[in-house]
């Protein structure tokens, strides 16, 4: 009822919005009802997720098999990809609407603007995104201190939450690790677990930094930041990859993170592969290209490592193919945009019962 109404109002008007314009309005509302205890509890009883009984007689693999991150159990399989809440405002309300864990960011040390408008492209014809947004956001001190109010709550720290960390548009290749290192310092006192990101195509030169040279001191970084500000309990960290890098590349950084013990990689961020202009594409035209990705990197992935797929999720037969495919978790954005506020609580569910 619920979803075939915002269906509805979505075909009708909201497409006919400014993208980025309607995302702030989405952002600020979801902000303000899960700020009030009511709402947010009618949020959860009417379109949200309650996590199931976990069994132990559940096969390895299984999508309602019991899956952590560092000490954290992990409620439902479907998780909000990073770039809908940039700065850490809404995630009480976006837990109460069913997502098991919700990605922040991307997160720069400096606040920074991000790229000029228009930035955000709607492919409605098929249920995609374009973006060159550009990290726009507060900076990591201002996500701190919101993630700090947040789990200076009950509901706040019940709440799974990971950030997803970048570097500022204005810091040279050579002085990248330093940013990561911040963010990664900065955050990881507040959150379940860190995303390296230097995969997405908006900031000019980051996706260099996939090379594994490049990469490794900014993961060593990364995890120096983390170990810097926690050392009572583990702050899982991850990678998270493009669609558009070669199989050897793929292979070369998940050898990488398990040099270097990492958690896991996620997989993937928007494709470049279209002829539609500057940006990343977004949603259902990625799916394909995203599974594929999966499948090679969870060929390679030792089994105590985890992947988060992410790309084009729609329907829960999607998320099945990407579980299937050697997901332990998925991720979405774009269908939370087309589907609306009830989606991720019915994936979930549905999850729960295959």
């Amino acid at each position: 009822m619920i979803r075939r109404a915002y269906t509805w109002l979505f075909d009708h008007f909201i497409y006919r919005t400014d993208p980025e314009r309607a995302h702030h309005l989405g952002i600020k509302a979801i902000e303000l009802a899960g700020k009030v205890p009511v709402t947010r509890g009618l949020m959860r009883a009417t379109m949200g997720y309650e996590e199931p009984f976990f069994s132990a007689s559940i096969p390895s693999g299984h999508p309602s098999r019991e899956i952590t991150l560092g000490n954290r159990r992990v409620r439902g399989r479907l998780g909000l990809a990073a770039g809908m809440d940039k700065d850490a405002q809404a995630v009480l309300g976006l837990d109460a609407l069913g997502f098991g864990f919700i990605e922040i960011g991307t997160v720069t040390p400096k606040a920074q603007p991000g790229n000029d408008a228009p930035r955000l492209w709607r492919l409605h014809g098929e249920h995609g995104l374009r973006n060159r947004m550009g990290f726009n956001n507060d900076g990591a001190d201002a996500a701190a201190a919101r993630l700090r109010e947040l789990r200076s709550t009950k509901a706040g720290r019940a709440a799974i939450v990971g950030a997803n960390i970048g570097k500022n548009k204005t810091t040279s290749e050579e002085m990248a690790a330093g940013d990561y290192e911040y963010c990664a310092r900065i955050l990881s006192p507040w959150v379940d677990f860190i995303v390296v990101n230097v995969s997405s195509p908006n900031t000019p030169g980051l996706r260099d930094l996939q090379s594994v040279d490049a990469l490794r001191p900014i993961l060593q970084a990364a995890a120096r930041g983390i170990h810097a500000s926690v050392s009572d309990r583990q702050v899982p960290l991850f990678v998270k990859i493009a669609p558009d890098l070669s199989p050897e590349d793929i292979i070369e950084i998940v050898e990488l993170t398990k040099e270097l013990d990492m958690a896991g990689v996620v997989a993937t961020n928007t494709t470049i592969d279209h002829d539609l202009g500057e940006g990343g594409v977004s949603g259902a035209p990625l799916y394909d290209k995203a599974l594929d990705v999966v499948r090679l990197v969870a060929d390679h992935l030792d089994d105590d490592q985890i992947l988060i797929a992410a790309g084009g999720i729609f329907t829960v037969e999607d998320a099945i193919r990407m579980l299937n495919a050697g997901a332990d978790m998925v991720e979405a954005f774009s269908a939370f945009i087309y589907q609306g506020p009830s989606w991720p609580g019915e994936i979930n569910r549905a999850l729960s019962q295959y």
